[in-house]
């Protein structure tokens, strides 16, 4: 569809139906009908596609993805199916000349994502990334905030996604071969993004980490969200990463599912030239900025930081706007695959001990 064919809504494919399909790629088509029109819900669970179907008035369901790809009605195509079954949908969806927003992780590792990204730019088609915190209120004003330079020159961050006892007992969030990893790739991906996003995305050069798998292998400690089999669980619950940037910047990841501390912090912290700050962005004082004037140390909390209701309605809507008015993806490809490259670089380095290169080309 051309940018310029404004009137005509886009038809909407949707492969993978399940919880975050429903609940944020869907939902946000939903709240623009007068620009987007969902036309099939695919889902290899046919119970699942049907409550899908059902919730958002969508007639057509279907098992083969490949189905919605060969239509050519279908303008976007949402990829919500698990890690693994992420990259075949997308790039054939690219290459059938669909739009696609696939959701978070971008895939399973970098070498996946960077056939990924090469889809879209031969295609010549948007791929986003379904990272949807940057949306929010407080990463919207704190990316402004840096950007009409009140932060200077931000060269460290800290990121933490951190969980007390909170391992998935559904899905395959504990299987390595489907999901690629554990919190690293889960929630780490949401900090390591955000953080990443409100720095201007610096290119990453190498990464240094460890992981552990101990806690949660141990019968004897509870889990929030309830028992799952301690014998299949093949990922890490806890990990920790140093990233160096081309720019000189660093950054610290600590992610887990099970960690002894103190409650669940998911934040980035920020130092900068000028000032620094925390952004909590699912609490409710989210940001703290510090900074210091005539000598006086200010630690400052914003008053009317911008109210979005839901950010995964917006990163539907910058989507689509996207799609319709012929604009970069608003969440790159490359973006999602910088983060799987740092991934892997951490992972390879919690197995030899050393810091390993980061390479992001594709």
């Amino acid at each position: 569809m051309l940018a310029a064919d404004m009137a005509e809504k886009l038809k909407v494919g949707i492969i993978g139906s399940g919880f975050i399909a429903q609940a944020a790629h869907m939902k946000g088509y939903a709240a623009i009908p007068d620009q987007c029109e969902m036309v099939v819900v695919c889902d290899i669970n046919p119970d699942t596609a049907k409550k899908a179907s059902e919730m958002y008035g969508v007639t057509r369901t279907t098992p083969d993805y490949r189905e919605v790809i060969d239509d050519p009605e279908i303008d976007i195509v949402s990829v919500a199916t698990p890690n693994a079954v992420h990259m075949e949908p997308t790039i054939l969806a690219l290459q059938a000349g669909k739009h696609v927003i696939c959701e978070k992780p971008l895939a399973m590792n970098a070498d996946q994502a960077k056939a990924m990204c090469r889809a879209a730019r031969d295609n010549g088609k948007i791929l986003q990334v379904g990272l949807q915190t940057r949306f929010g209120g407080p990463a919207r004003f704190v990316k402004q905030f840096i950007d009409n330079g009140n932060m200077g020159d931000v060269y460290y961050a800290r990121a933490k996604a951190l969980r007390r006892r909170g391992v998935p007992n559904w899905g395959v969030f504990t299987d390595k071969e489907k999901q690629g990893g554990g919190p690293l790739i889960d929630i780490g991906v949401h900090v390591l993004d955000l953080t990443l996003f409100l720095m201007g995305y610096p290119k990453p050069t190498a990464a240094s980490g460890k992981t552990w798998d101990t806690l949660a292998k141990d019968s004897s400690n509870a889990n929030f969200w309830g028992e799952f089999d301690r014998t299949k669980f093949t990922v890490e619950d806890f990990a920790v990463g140093l990233i160096r940037f081309d720019n000189g910047a660093m950054v610290t990841l600590e992610s887990s599912f099970m960690a002894n501390l103190e409650g669940d912090p998911f934040e980035t912290q920020l130092f900068g030239t000028k000032a620094g700050a925390i952004v909590r962005p699912y609490e409710t004082e989210s940001v703290q900025i510090f900074k210091e004037l005539d000598r006086q140390y200010f630690n400052l909390k914003p008053e009317n930081l911008p109210n979005v209701e839901s950010s995964y309605v917006d990163e539907i809507k910058a989507f689509v706007g996207a799609v319709r008015e012929g604009k970069p993806s608003p969440v790159p490809g490359e973006n999602g695959l910088i983060l799987n490259a740092i991934f892997d670089a951490l992972y390879k380095s919690s197995e030899t001990g050393r810091e390993e290169a980061v390479d992001v080309s594709f």
